[in-house]
Formats: C-alpha cells, structure tokens, sequence
C-alpha cells in the first residue's frame, strides 16, 4: 500500500532499501539517552536568528561523485557553521527565512535548502541525485552519549516535488570498526579480512510516495531509515501529518544508534524513539558531525520540495 520497492526507492538517492527491520522497547535497550539531552557543543548549532546570517556559495559548487570535480573554495555560511559537501556540492538556494508557523516559541528566523542541479552544476541527468550541507562537528567519544537534534518543516504534500522518491535526509557520521567483506589474494597468498575504523553514514530520510507515479491513492511519505543490524535500510514511522516535526539520533556507550521522530516542536521524550540498532552489525566508537541532503530527480528543469530546518545542535553528557 505505502511502498513499492521496485519503484520508490532510486539508487542514486540513497534510499535502496534490501531489508526492512524495526526495534522497539524491550530487554536489549540499555541507557536511553534522549537527543538534545546535555551540554550543547560550542560551534555546533545554529538557530538563525541573526538577521545578518546568510550562505555564501562560492560557485560553481563541487560534484566530485559525478564527474570528479572539487571545485573549491568550498560554499561556506557566514557564521562558520555551515560548509558545502566537498563530494556533492551544496543546494543551490540556502538561506535565512522567516519561521513558518507553528515553529519554536520566539523563532524568527529558519534555514530554507532547495535545489535544482543536484548533479552537475547547470546541466541535468537522467538519474535523482543529492546535494548535502554539513555542520561544524567535533569528534565526540561514544562514551559522552553525543546526540544530535533538529526540527524540520514538512509544506503541504501538494508543495512536494511531485515524484516517488526520497526527497530529504537528516544524517550523522560516525566511526566505527568496519570488517572487510572476503578475504583477498595478492602475490600467490590469501590475506585473511581485516577490521579498520571507517566512518559510516547514518540518519532518516523522508520519502515522498507520489499518488501521480505510483498505486497510493493519495500523496503520503514515511521516514526511511538506515542502518539496521544487517546494514540495511528499513522503514520507519508514517508520516500522517505536514508541518514541523522534530528529529534526532543519540549514540551511546554500548555503541548502538537510537533514531527519534515526534510531530511538532516540543522537546523529545522516550516515547518519540522508534529503533534502536547496532547498525551493520557494528559498535559505533565516536560521533563526528551531521548533515542534510536535499534531493530531487536532477532533470534540470524540476526544482526539489522546499525544506526549512531550525535549531540544529548536538549534544554530548559531561561526565
């Protein structure tokens, strides 16, 4: 009814999903930390609410996924917070807008992302691409329970971009021991697989099902989350209504990822975590920085959904 594999996810969008898993409470989940518990991390944040605040891009942005080309200097924001995806380059409109309604008591000001070329810069392709916008993070040890928050405004679904597909992520990256997948031959002898410390990519994406290009009867969306146990994809909550909700991931010491959605812009509670997992079957060793992608399907004529985001910020326990 909701998804149809074969159809609403796109390679190339980072919403391939090959499995479908979801934990909820029960005896495996240790010490819940609740995203945006904590002291907030100095330099890590961002809430808008300077007038002056604005993105300066720097272009033409990078797409060094697509053609190899790092077109730097990067696409930065003028308070520091904000740098362009050196490998995907980053939307082309960020800026400050007025807070739509039903957001944060007293904000006035959000960050609004939205994207035209999310390939190449000024040319389409006949493939959904992403283009991502990155946080100033710090390295922060599993063991301060980092954490990581945002609110993010959902428009009406007839504002959408009218496509199945992913069209939005919230994401984290983070390190953790990684196995090689065989072992290899080299030089007449079998080298046996290896363990090294790669980061991971992790976080929430929301999916659009369009009722244009798809059996849904009416337009919906669901979150889509990645990684589960196996390092697969696997869906997340409905989402029933638009407007602002608030997200979050928390990472603690016994090296699981805990994912958080609740409607609204209240702050989470136990009740709003929706799974739990030690993703690819790995313990996450530390907490890095996070991001936002925003896609669509780069046929350079058809702009993404608009996304406002605010209040951004992660967190970490002080011992």
């Amino acid at each position: 009814m909701l998804l149809q594999w074969n159809r609403f996810f796109t390679r190339h969008c980072l919403a391939l999903v090959a499995g479908t898993s979801m934990l909820f409470a029960g005896a495996e989940l240790q010490a819940q930390v609740i995203p945006g518990t904590g002291t907030r991390i100095d330099g890590a944040w961002d809430d808008f609410e300077d007038e002056s605040w604005e993105y300066i891009p720097n272009l033409p942005k990078s797409s060094t996924n697509v053609d190899k080309q790092t077109r730097y200097p990067l696409g930065q924001s003028s308070n520091g917070v904000w740098t362009e995806s050196a490998k995907r380059g980053h939307m082309d409109v960020i800026k400050r807008v007025p807070t739509p309604p039903g957001g944060l008591p007293g904000s006035k000001g959000s960050m609004l992302m939205r994207t035209l070329h999310t390939g190449v810069p000024g040319h389409g392709s006949r493939n959904s691409n992403q283009d991502d916008l990155i946080m100033n993070g710090t390295m922060v040890s599993v063991a301060y329970s980092p954490s990581v928050i945002t609110r993010v405004y959902l428009p009406p679904f007839e504002e959408w971009e009218d496509k199945t597909g992913t069209s939005f992520g919230f994401r984290a990256a983070v390190k953790a021991p990684m196995k090689s997948s065989a072992p290899r031959r080299r030089f007449f002898r079998t080298i046996s697989s290896s363990t090294k410390i790669e980061t991971i990519y992790l976080g929430m994406f929301i999916q659009f099902n369009s009722k244009t290009d798809s059996a849904s009867e009416e337009d919906s969306a669901v979150f889509v989350v990645r990684a589960d146990t196996s390092g697969q994809d696997f869906i997340g909550p409905e989402i029933k209504q638009t407007g602002w909700w608030t997200l979050g991931m928390s990472f603690t010491p016994d090296g699981r990822v805990h994912y958080y959605a609740s409607p609204g812009v209240d702050p989470l509670t136990p009740a709003d975590r929706f799974a739990s997992h030690a993703p690819y079957g790995t313990r996450i060793q530390s907490f890095h920085t996070a991001f936002f992608n925003v896609c669509n399907q780069d046929n350079g004529r058809t702009w993404s959904t608009e996304w406002i985001i605010d209040d951004p910020a992660m967190y970490y326990l002080a011992r």
